[in-house]
């Protein structure tokens, strides 16, 4: 129909729709979601580690016996892992649940094959852009060691059960919790509280920095931030160009899965 102005007004009902994912921001504020991530981040591990323990204490272990078993036993540490991911993973459930949303608010909604696709075509953008950014930082920052070696807390792999509990611990695992909980969870609330750019680059520094400690020994990882801040950015071009984490969590399981091949099948150490 038309207006006083003679302008043609379109009932709000035919208007085309946005996919949900582009259009819903989360309803808490940003920053007690920055404070909560820390939290489960830093007590999940400490969860995981406690729970652990509780085994060596029934069977009456001396403290070297334990020590042995938490430090090089591939069961110990795939049961490690597996609670800290599924803490971490519920405790996002329960805040989800108190503001009456769930999962699909942050990007986990049905997975599609062209997600999937985009994921697995992002895998050359990556590692491109990692190499650049290797070639070009090392050339200013000749501190920087590319060879450094990163813990990633499994050794002595030998047999297929134990390849099999690491290749879940670090394939499956991490991929699917720390998109839900960094380019979900994080990266929606940081969204709402300032400038998309200012979102982006905030999440990667999180990210990346929680990976400076498994340098071990060594010191800060600091190649593997700069890995992983770089792999930050092209997981939240595919959350922002999908509306889903399916297509993240493609690309961080196959970068994962490459390094697995590399580290415990080839022996590339």
């Amino acid at each position: 129909m038309l207006n006083d102005s003679s302008e043609i007004v379109i009932p709000e009902a035919q208007l085309p729709l946005m996919p949900k994912s582009k259009i819903l921001t989360v309803p808490w504020n940003p920053w007690i979601a920055v404070f909560f991530i820390g939290f489960i981040y830093y007590f999940s591990q400490f969860f995981g580690g406690a729970l652990v323990n509780i085994y060596p204490w029934l069977m009456g272990w001396s403290s070297t016996h334990t020590n042995n078993w938490l430090n090089n036993s591939i069961l110990a540490q795939f049961i490690y892992v597996l609670l800290a991911e599924t803490f971490m993973l519920a405790a996002i459930y329960v805040f989800l649940k108190l503001f009456k949303t769930n999962f699909r608010l942050i990007g986990l909604v049905r997975p599609k094959l062209k997600d999937v696709g985009l994921g697995l075509l992002a895998v050359p953008l990556y590692y491109g852009a990692f190499v650049i950014a290797v070639y070009i930082i090392s050339h200013f920052v000749h501190s920087l060691n590319i060879n450094q070696v990163q813990n990633v807390g499994f050794t002595n792999v030998v047999t297929n059960a134990q390849m099999i509990l690491t290749f879940v611990s670090l394939v499956i695992l991490p991929p699917l919790v720390e998109e839900i909980m960094v380019r979900g969870f994080l990266y929606s609330s940081l969204k709402k509280a300032m400038p998309k750019v200012a979102s982006v680059v905030i999440t990667s520094l999180i990210f990346a920095s929680a990976h400076l400690p498994e340098g071990g020994a060594s010191g800060p990882l600091y190649i593997a931030a700069l890995d992983t801040f770089i792999l930050s950015l092209v997981l939240i071009y595919l959350r922002e160009r999908t509306g889903s984490l399916w297509a993240s969590i493609t690309l961080h399981g196959v970068k994962n899965g490459i390094a697995f091949v590399a580290l415990f099948l080839l022996n590339f150490r």
